[in-house]
Parts: C-alpha cells; sequence; structure tokens
C-alpha cells in the first residue's frame, strides 16, 4: 500500500511540474506579446499627440498666412503589431520565438525602444503646445480604444510621422512631402517611399489577379515514416501520399490526378474491396489564427474524387495512426487507431457515419489494425510487444493477447496478413514469420473470443534478416514479403516455402511498402521516398521519388522549363517540369539551403548552412568550384543581370560580392556590404548591376551602391524610382501588401514576382500558396491561396516562361508543380492531370461495391476529370453506387462549415467572398 501511495505521490508530483513548466511557458509567450503592444501603444500615443500638436500649428499657420497645409504621409498600420494575444505560427512553440529569429534580431527590439524614448524628448517642446488635449486623450481612451484613435487620426490630420533616427535630409524632405508608406512589424516602424510615377497614393488599388494556380504535379512520396500506403487501382494508376495530398500515378502515360480534401498530413491510406473507394487518415494540425485542424478520415471515390464521407471529427485526438475496412461484409465498416496514449480502436459504420464500437487498445504503439477476411467478427491489431484478437459484437470490443507458447516474445509485431484457411501470417522485428490459428478449445462459441496461438507443427520461419516490414497477399495465393533492414524481396509459395527474392539496392533504402502490381510486377516503398516498379527478373525501375528532409533551396533555369531543388538531405536534384523526370542528382557534402542559375544556364551555384558554397555544371551535376564565406549559414544566392556579379547573403549579416567571369566557371571577391544589424534574407539587382536591394531578419530594408565600394545608401529615397530586375524581397514597397494580419515578420517565407510583372507568388508559414497582382501596394490586399501542403511553403519560383510556378515544402519534403491559368479558361471539368486521355484498366476484376453510398461532388476533395472511354473503363455509373434511401444527405458528404475545414484549395480573400460559388457542370 505505501508503495502504491509512493508511486501515485511521484506520479502527481510529475504531473504538477509539467503543469507548472507549461504555465510558465504560456506566461512568458504572454509577457513577450505584452511588451511587444506596449511598444505598440507608445508609438501609436506618441503619434497622435505630434499629429495634435502639428494640426494645431497647421491651424495658425493658415490663419497667419492663409496657405494650404502640406502633403500628408500615408501610414499602413500592420495589425501584427497590435494584435491582441495573438497566436504562434505552425513551427514555433510556447517557450521559444521562430528558429528563424536570431539573436541579432531579437536584440534589435531594445534599441527600438531607446530610440523611440529619445525621439519623444527631442519633441517635448512640441507637445507643450498640446498639453491640455493629450491630457484629454489619455484620459478618454483605454488600450483598445487609443490604438483605433491613432489610426482615425492618422486618417484625418495626415500629418508626416516616422522614427529619424537613421534618415538622412532628404528622407525626412520626402516625409514631409507625403512621399512615403509607414508600416510596423513586431513594433518596429518599417518606412517605405513611393514611386514618383504614383502621382495619387489614394488612387492606387490592388485587386485580384486574372492568373490563378491549378496543381499540375506532385514530386516526392511519404515513407520514411509510414507503412502500407501504395496500392495499385483496377485504374492502372498507382496512389500514394505526400503532404495533404493523396496522387493518384499513371506509370504508362505519365499522368497525376490529385486529391485535395485533406487540411493537414495524410498518414495512412486503406483501399476498400471494391478497390475504388479509398480512406486516407490525417494528423491535427493548427492553422494561421491558431484553431485546431481537427484529425479525420476522408473516405472518397477514386474515380470521381468526390469526398463521400468526413468520419471522426472531433473523436480522434492527435492523428490517425492506422486503418482498414472491413472484408466479410463487403467494407461497410472501417476501423481506425487513434494516434493517442491509449491507441483508442473504434469502429465505425462509415455509410452513416456513426461509430459502433470503441476501446482502449494498449499504452504501446500500435502498427496495423485488420479485419479477418472471412469471420466479420474478428479484428486483429499488432504492435510492440503484442498481438491482439478482438471479437466484435456489433456494439462491444472484447480482447484475447496472441499466446507465443515456448516462442521468445519480439519486440515488434510489424505486419500481417491471413491465408485462405483463415490463419494469420506475422512479421516481427526478430526477421521471422509466426502462423497463428484458432485455439477452439480456448473457448466455447459465443462464450467470448477465441484465443489465437502459434501453430505448433510449424516453426518460425526465418524469412530476414533484421526484421520483416511488410507483407502483401498475391492474386496466385503466394505471398511476398519485405524486410526492413536487409532489403529484400521474398516470394513465399502457398506452404510458405521461399521460392524467389531479390534485394532492393542501397541507394533507394529500406523497404516501408510492398504492393500487388500487373501480371508478374509489385510495387516498393522505401524509407528514401522512392515508389519502385520491380520483377524479380527484370529488377527494378524508378517510378516516383523525392527528397528525405527539410526542402529550402529552388531555383529555375533562365531558359529552359528546368529546376533545381536541395534539400537538408544534402541532395541537389534537378527536374525537368515538361515530362517531370530527373535530370540529374548529386549529393553534396554538406545540408544545401538555397540556389541559384547563372544567366548563362551553364552553371548553378548552391549554398549551404557552413558557409561554404558549391558550383556545379547544370548540364552534368561535375563539381566546378568551392568557396565559402564565413562560417554560418548562406540564406540568397543571386547573379547579377549580365551574370558578371553574385552577391551571397549569409546569416553573418555580411553581403559577399564577388565578380563572375568564365560564364559562371570563375569567381574573385569583389567586396562585402556591411551594414545589416541581423541576418540577410533576401536580395535582388537592379537592371544596370549598379544597386542591391536587402531584406534582414530585423526587417530592414536597405540599399547598397555596388560600383562605389559596396556603399550603404544613406539616402533611401533615391532607390524609390529603380525597377529591379527580380523582386524576391518580402519588404518594399511594391510589395507590402502581402503581409497579413497578426504577422510577427516571419510568417512570409519567399516571394517572387513573375517574369512578366504580372503577379507575385508567396510563400507562408501555414501551408499555403498565394497569389497577388502586382504591384501589391495596398495593405490587406486580397489574394488567391492554395492548400497541398502540409508543412511551412519555404520557397517559389516562377519559370522563366510563367507557365508554372514551382513551391517547395518544408518538413513535408514536396515539391509542387502549379500551372498558371486564366480565370476564364478554369472549370471544374479541367482535369489536374498533365496530359488529358483516357485512363486504361487493370485486368483485376474488381468486385461490386454495396448499395447505400452515393458520390457527391466537392470542389475542395479534388477537380473533376472529363469522363473517360468507355471501352477502358467503366461508367461511374457503374464504378459508383447509386442513389438509394439509405444515401446519406449531401450536408454528410461534403465539408461543412462546422467541419472546422477549409471549403476550397482556391480562396481568394479577401474579395472573392462576394463571388458566387463555382457549381459543378450539369
Amino acid at each position: 500500500m505505501d508503495g502504491f501511495t509512493g508511486s501515485l505521490d511521484d506520479s502527481m508530483s510529475a504531473t504538477s511540474v509539467s503543469d507548472v513548466n507549461d504555465r510558465l511557458s504560456a506566461l512568458e509567450l504572454r509577457v513577450q506579446q505584452q511588451e511587444d503592444e506596449l511598444m505598440v501603444m507608445k508609438a501609436a500615443l506618441a503619434d497622435v499627440l505630434r499629429r495634435l500638436a502639428a494640426s494645431e500649428d497647421a491651424a495658425a499657420s493658415k490663419k497667419q498666412h492663409g496657405g494650404k497645409g502640406g502633403a500628408a504621409m500615408r501610414e499602413a498600420y500592420s495589425t501584427s503589431c497590435i494584435s491582441n494575444g495573438g497566436t504562434p505560427g505552425r513551427k514555433r512553440d510556447s517557450t521559444s520565438v521562430t528558429r528563424k529569429e536570431t539573436v541579432s534580431s531579437a536584440a534589435k527590439r531594445g534599441p527600438s525602444v531607446k530610440r523611440s524614448a529619445g525621439m519623444e524628448r527631442s519633441q517635448s517642446s512640441t507637445w507643450d503646445s498640446a498639453e491640455k488635449n493629450r491630457n484629454k486623450l489619455v484620459k478618454a481612451a483605454s488600450t483598445s480604444k487609443l490604438l483605433a484613435k491613432a489610426v482615425k487620426n492618422a486618417d484625418r490630420h495626415k500629418d508626416p510621422v516616422v522614427s529619424q533616427a537613421k534618415m538622412s535630409t532628404r528622407e525626412k524632405n520626402s516625409l514631409a512631402e507625403g512621399n512615403a508608406i509607414k508600416m510596423f512589424m513586431r513594433g518596429r516602424p518599417i518606412t517605405m517611399f513611393i514611386p514618383s510615377d504614383v502621382e495619387n497614393y489614394d488612387d492606387v488599388r490592388t485587386e485580384l489577379p486574372p492568373e490563378r494556380l491549378k496543381l499540375e504535379w506532385v514530386y516526392g512520396y511519404r515513407g520514411r515514416d509510414c507503412r502500407a500506403n501504395v496500392y495499385l487501382l483496377p485504374t492502372g494508376e498507382i496512389v500514394y501520399f505526400i503532404a495533404s495530398v493523396a496522387v493518384l500515378f499513371n506509370y504508362e502515360e505519365r499522368t497525376q490526378r490529385h486529391y485535395l480534401g485533406h487540411t493537414d498530413c495524410i498518414k495512412c491510406l486503406a483501399i476498400h474491396p471494391d478497390k475504388i473507394r479509398i480512406a486516407t487518415g490525417q494528423i491535427a494540425g493548427v492553422d494561421k489564427d491558431g484553431r485546431a485542424l481537427q484529425p479525420h478520415v476522408r473516405v472518397w471515390d477514386s474515380v470521381s474524387l468526390s469526398t463521400l464521407q468526413v468520419i471522426g471529427l472531433g473523436t480522434f485526438e492527435r492523428g490517425v495512426g492506422s486503418l482498414a475496412f472491413s472484408k466479410a461484409d463487403s467494407g461497410q465498416h472501417l476501423g481506425v487507431i487513434d494516434d493517442c496514449n491509449d491507441h483508442m480502436l473504434t469502429v465505425w459504420d462509415w455509410h452513416k457515419k456513426s461509430k459502433v464500437a470503441e476501446i482502449k487498445t494498449t499504452t504501446d504503439v500500435v502498427l496495423a489494425v485488420e479485419f479477418h477476411p472471412t469471420d466479420p467478427n474478428t479484428i486483429v491489431t499488432c504492435g510492440k510487444f503484442h498481438i491482439f484478437f478482438w471479437t466484435w459484437n456489433g456494439s462491444s470490443l472484447l480482447r484475447k493477447q496472441g499466446l507465443f507458447g515456448n516462442h521468445d516474445r519480439p519486440k515488434f509485431i510489424q505486419c500481417l496478413t491471413f491465408r485462405s484457411n483463415g490463419d494469420i501470417v506475422t512479421g516481427d522485428s526478430a526477421g521471422q514469420l509466426l502462423v497463428w490459428t484458432r485455439n477452439s478449445a480456448e473457448a466455447p462459441t459465443g462464450k467470448g473470443p477465441q484465443a489465437f496461438q502459434m501453430r505448433t507443427d510449424t516453426r518460425p520461419i526465418e524469412a530476414h534478416e533484421k526484421g520483416v516490414f511488410c507483407m502483401c497477399d498475391m492474386r496466385s495465393g503466394t505471398l511476398l514479403t519485405g524486410g526492413g533492414k536487409d532489403r529484400r524481396v521474398v516470394l513465399w509459395d502457398h506452404e510458405l516455402h521461399q521460392d524467389r527474392e531479390i534485394e532492393v539496392p542501397d541507394q533507394y533504402g529500406n523497404i516501408r511498402a510492398l504492393a500487388e502490381g500487373k501480371g508478374e510486377e509489385f510495387l516498393v516503398g522505401t524509407t528514401r521516398n522512392f515508389v519502385l516498379r520491380g520483377t524479380f527478373n527484370d529488377g527494378f525501375q524508378v517510378e516516383v521519388q523525392g527528397h528525405t528532409d527539410e526542402l529550402w533551396g529552388l531555383a529555375t533555369h533562365p531558359s529552359r522549363e528546368v529546376f533545381l531543388t536541395c534539400a537538408q538531405d544534402q541532395l541537389v536534384c534537378v527536374w525537368n517540369s515538361l515530362d517531370h523526370s530527373l535530370q540529374w542528382s548529386r549529393t553534396l557534402e554538406e545540408h544545401g539551403h538555397c540556389a541559384e542559375f547563372h544567366p548563362s544556364g551553364s552553371v548553378v551555384v548552391i549554398g549551404t548552412h557552413s558557409g561554404k558554397w558549391f558550383v556545379l555544371d547544370a548540364e552534368t551535376s561535375d563539381l566546378v568550384g568551392i568557396h565559402t564565406d564565413g562560417n554560418e549559414q548562406l540564406s540568397v544566392m543571386r547573379f547579377s543581370v549580365d551574370g558578371s556579379m553574385l552577391a551571397v547573403g549569409s546569416h553573418d549579416n555580411f553581403i559577399y560580392l564577388y565578380n563572375v567571369s568564365e560564364r559562371g566557371r570563375k569567381y574573385s571577391r569583389y567586396g562585402k556590404c556591411t551594414g545589416h544589424s541581423s541576418y540577410i534574407t533576401h536580395l535582388d539587382w537592379s537592371p544596370d548591376n549598379k544597386f542591391i536591394m536587402s531584406n534582414s531578419g530585423d526587417y530592414e530594408i536597405l540599399y547598397w551602391d555596388i560600383q562605389n565600394g559596396c556603399q550603404l545608401i544613406r539616402n533611401r529615397s533615391e532607390c524609390k524610382d529603380i525597377d529591379w530586375a527580380t523582386y524576391t524581397c518580402v519588404l518594399g514597397y511594391h510589395v507590402f501588401g502581402v503581409w497579413p494580419e497578426g504577422s510577427d515578420g516571419t510568417d512570409i517565407n519567399a516571394l517572387m514576382r513573375s517574369h512578366n510583372r504580372k503577379v507575385i507568388a508567396l510563400a507562408d508559414d501555414f501551408c499555403k500558396v498565394h497569389l497577388f497582382a502586382y504591384p501589391c501596394s495596398r495593405f490587406k490586399a486580397p489574394s488567391h491561396k492554395y492548400s497541398a501542403h502540409s508543412s511551412h511553403v519555404t520557397n517559389v519560383s516562377f519559370l522563366y516562361s510563367d507557365s508554372h510556378l514551382i513551391s517547395t515544402g518544408g518538413k513535408d519534403t514536396s515539391i509542387m508543380q502549379w500551372r498558371l491559368v486564366k480565370k476564364s479558361s478554369l472549370s471544374l471539368t479541367d482535369g489536374i492531370v498533365s496530359k488529358s486521355g483516357p485512363r486504361r484498366a487493370d485486368p483485376v476484376v474488381a468486385s461490386s461495391p454495396p448499395a447505400g453510398t452515393a458520390a457527391v461532388p466537392e470542389i475542395s476533395g479534388g477537380t473533376q476529370e472529363p469522363s473517360p472511354s468507355a471501352d477502358l473503363v467503366p461508367p461511374a455509373s457503374e464504378l459508383t453506387p447509386p442513389l438509394s434511401e439509405s444515401t446519406p444527405p449531401a450536408s454528410d458528404s461534403t465539408v461543412s462549415l462546422k467541419d472546422s475545414l477549409e471549403t476550397s484549395d482556391d480562396t481568394a480573400t479577401p474579395s472573392d467572398e462576394g463571388l458566387p460559388p463555382l457549381t459543378p457542370p450539369s
């Protein structure tokens, strides 16, 4: 008893310490937010008081001289600095600032407060004339009303107000003439000068661009941490997933279709017995406003890409770990394992969206769940140190644990399958196949679950050296197994005698998934995110490949439909956007972070995390040279327009300049730009190669005179009329309207203006790709936004012809290729495929689906494709069950507002909200 009490006390103590730590973290975050709010309120109060004083002075001057007041300076107040209780973004937790913010950027906030205080003291003589007004204002305004009054007074008086700590006399005069915009980021004022060709800023409007994006191709596959997620459909398409996209890839016709209904990472996939309907489960997430994106399962039609049901909203805790359709009752039920601590097993009648049974399984990891193919009342789960056999009587689940007898219990039971006689074969972490059969003497029928035990007449089969990771039943009744570490695929006959084997080459990684292909072919998914198609006679052919670690570097070729990616997996890849193939890949000795093609297209430079940068031949991938600038991460590399110079932006706050010759093959140091107080984030060249505009981690916009020794241009207003050759800086007059409400300055990772100067593409921290009109010089500008990534979008870049946009995901390691289309040409009948054409049906005959479920078209679930030829694929009426009285209403089959999910992958904000909704064609 005492021991129990002591353990209970320890548990309570640990719980209380955890609660205290969580509360401290929340309080620290709240204090930081309040500091930002106080800083902004001080600045806003000072602005109001100065404006009142200046207004009175102007009124007095009018009375004396009859003159007109000076032109006004406009202010764009970013609500990012005044949001009350803002929510941290996706990449931040409650105890730390986002990883992109360094000590330099954090330290920058201190001096800004001091400068603000010094500015207030310098203006004290002016404030004396408005002492009465100030007292009235301070007494009347609450904290929330004060900021609203500041904006209101700014619009009313429109007098120039700006911190003059680092401004030249000309800049001050420019402000006085009303030629600048000011916005705040984390309390720091950012001043942008209006170009001379803008006669009246009040007339500037920003509309939605006529162009839109359509997902054309997805590069990559999630195999590194998932299992059993590759299957071949009767349409001849391979179905798999990456990020929040389920991909249907026809490898013969080189086409892709995409199901886009999910809002976060897809983690598992199951195929209905009819081989047409598919269930995919996602993990929990958080949107940009801090609202939870609930984990759930989506059942959808692989022919029409329409969502049939959304299951489990509000039921699952962390995410869907594994799922399976029932088999004995024609797939009427769905079993789901929640990734919570207790690994809850739930059984659903998915047609009705009703949960019919729920039970805790174990606190250990559960790796798989399967329904018995002939016994509708038996469910099997397996995982760490266990295999459980569940008897399901329609409303409750009873558990029996598998009996290993004299055999040593393995650490993990990793996979299982069923034999034609009802026996179960499992693969474990010891590399053995175990055969399980019912113990008929364990319990009489109807008295409880019958336990399964290992067959005593057969010994454990030594199948693989270091674990059996996956297995697949073949049509012929044979069995295919995949080794987790030995990379062997082994074929077993009906008596479980080894027949044939083949080894997956080491460069593809270990085996994660196995599936039956056409004829004698089989499909393999690997830990290095490859999908292979192979036979025992002919070996393997790569069908899908991608990166395996966080992806940041992206560059597009200056004259060809080619682009390059580099990631923390040390892999550099060059892709052909026309046939979606990999041209070449090369492994570096460092983690790649940024890249840029030379204007000639002959070489490409790769910046790494250590300060090294590599020069590679763009055609052969041969190494041309290695250079080093500092010992910190290189964040941006940019060639001048004529290719004669290279600028390298580093996290050591410097921009290194090089002279370039021999078409990018020879480099000599030219100089170094010194003046930023935080790490360099973005930079752009002027068309004449004389000037550079740069942004830094503490939201500075600086300009550099390169020809005069890389000098910092103090009078920034002189650069307001430069027509920059490229526009990738996220801060500037032409792009400041892209910043969202509540932004803390790290929410935009990349930005690029199209070559035709019509649109801006943007990558944000909330899994979205945005498309804005260019220029974007109004705060809260509307945009089209698109969902496909499930992690922060790290980079975007247009191909040289502006026909396509490429975007890269961070942790999801995905590469998305978007096609730019005019709004008038975008319709629901335009399928998301790279080439049009019928889909060839697989000779596998699928069983007819049960009646009772209708496919309801859903815009968010994917765009419908024109019906294929009738002689190749059965009509939709045969593949999709017809409507019946038991068909659930449309509101149950489509995403609704109460689901807390986005209703479209192409959402225009805010201007598109008033447009009539798109309707499917009749």
